[in-house]
């Protein structure tokens, strides 16, 4: 599509630094379009703080914020629980939340008649991918601009510069101008001093950490919490019962306090670099945890450890992309069909950055104590013997190949 023919664009617009600077971007480069600024509700909190005043001071022509957390949690999040998917031991944060922004963008710039949909991803990560694929599943045909594909700007220091030229607000200086990506499951950090993987990262450094203390700071005293599940779904907090979204809110409070879900991790990114990160996911990290323990009870054998391969996968899919996809259904029915009997309650203690199992009971577990004690059983050992020989067949008769015995 020729720019001249471009005169409304719909943009991913979070008032970061990068979005920040997009909006009078668009307006110098593509013809005074029409702006339409959209910015995704995942559970960000405060960051949605005097955004609409800011985007419009910056040229949009107006702000549309979409209410996306409860799809992102029942939609995205519970079934990754249910299939414990995990990329390279990253809990996917920022992956959860681009598939349903993605949508929604494509949604409102079909509703708004749009010629454009713009989103702030650079080329060098994954996001671009991830928003890109969404928007070609529900709106194929829209034309889709990445300003830092086009641009001449080559950092976050030159976006600065663009930004006090044009008198744009920012909420970061350049001494912690870190990339950061929030939602209600993490909080990511990314730049400034962890570029390099020899520096630790100052954990105790105020205002570094937002989501809880570090294991350091945590209290001397531990917490104990009760998860309810029900399919594999968590359903209830310490007893009380409550929807996906507020129970993960609860488990953030309660492990970040306890300096629980901090990891620092050197990722492989979908385009080919690897990547160091520190991520902050206190609840989410405290689901996985109990989800799977609950597995260790009540999954038998066979699936629990089809499901721990498929894990990898599924977590490959969502961290590439393709949540719109019919493997992304496939996979997904499994989850649910594997989660059957993973219903019961869990008891953790948290302490210091540690989660350390106290307890967890189910109606449909599969543990026997009575089989599996070391007094007496129902069980006959003397069976053991036959089933040995049959299972060391193979191996008996390797070994008297090899001595010429056969």
């Amino acid at each position: 599509m020729n720019k001249d023919n471009i005169k409304k664009i719909v943009l991913a617009y979070s008032g970061g630094l990068d979005t920040s600077i997009i909006i009078p971007w668009l307006k110098e480069n593509y013809n005074n379009a029409e702006i339409i600024a959209v910015a995704g509700n995942v559970g960000q909190a405060d960051e949605l703080e005097g955004l609409e005043a800011k985007a419009l001071a910056t040229g949009a022509s107006k702000l549309i914020v979409a209410d996306l957390v409860d799809e992102m949690v029942e939609d995205i999040i519970i079934p990754s629980l249910k299939m414990d998917a995990k990329y390279e031991t990253y809990l996917l944060g920022t992956a959860f939340a681009r598939p349903v922004i993605g949508k929604k963008l494509a949604q409102i710039a079909l509703e708004e008649g749009a010629d454009a949909i713009a989103h702030g991803a650079t080329g060098k990560g994954n996001d671009q991918v991830r928003f890109e694929l969404a928007i070609k599943r529900f709106a194929p045909d829209m034309k889709i601009i990445a300003p830092w594909r086009e641009w001449d700007i080559k950092s976050r220091e030159e976006e600065i510069d663009y930004a006090e030229a044009h008198h744009i607000p920012l909420k970061i200086s350049r001494e912690t101008n870190y990339s950061k990506d929030k939602n209600l499951w993490h909080l990511s950090h990314e730049g400034l001093d962890l570029e390099d993987p020899a520096n630790e990262p100052d954990y105790d450094k105020p205002g570094f950490l937002e989501m809880g203390v570090s294991p350091v700071m945590a209290p001397d005293v531990p917490t104990y919490v009760t998860i309810d599940f029900e399919q594999g779904a968590p359903v209830a907090v310490n007893g009380e019962k409550m929807k996906a979204s507020k129970i993960i809110e609860k488990l953030n409070e309660l492990g970040g306090a306890n300096g629980i879900g901090i990891i620092d991790i050197v990722e492989n990114r979908l385009v080919g670099m690897k990547d160091r990160g520190v991520y902050e996911t206190p609840g989410g990290t405290i689901l996985y945890f109990a989800h799977e323990q609950l597995e260790m009870l009540t999954v038998d054998k066979d699936t629990l450890h089809v499901k721990q391969k498929l894990a990898v996968d599924y977590a490959d899919l969502i961290y590439n992309g393709k949540w719109y996809s019919p493997l992304q259904e496939a996979l997904t029915a499994f989850a649910n069909k594997s989660n059957e009997y993973v219903t019961g309650t869990v008891k953790l203690k948290l302490y210091k950055g540690n989660i350390i199992p106290a307890g967890t009971t189910s109606p449909y577990s599969l543990y026997s104590e009575n089989l599996v004690t070391f007094g007496e059983s129902d069980y006959d050992q003397a069976q053991s013997a036959g089933f040995i020989n049959l299972w060391g067949l193979p191996t008996k008769v390797q070994a008297l190949r090899e001595q010429g015995k056969l």
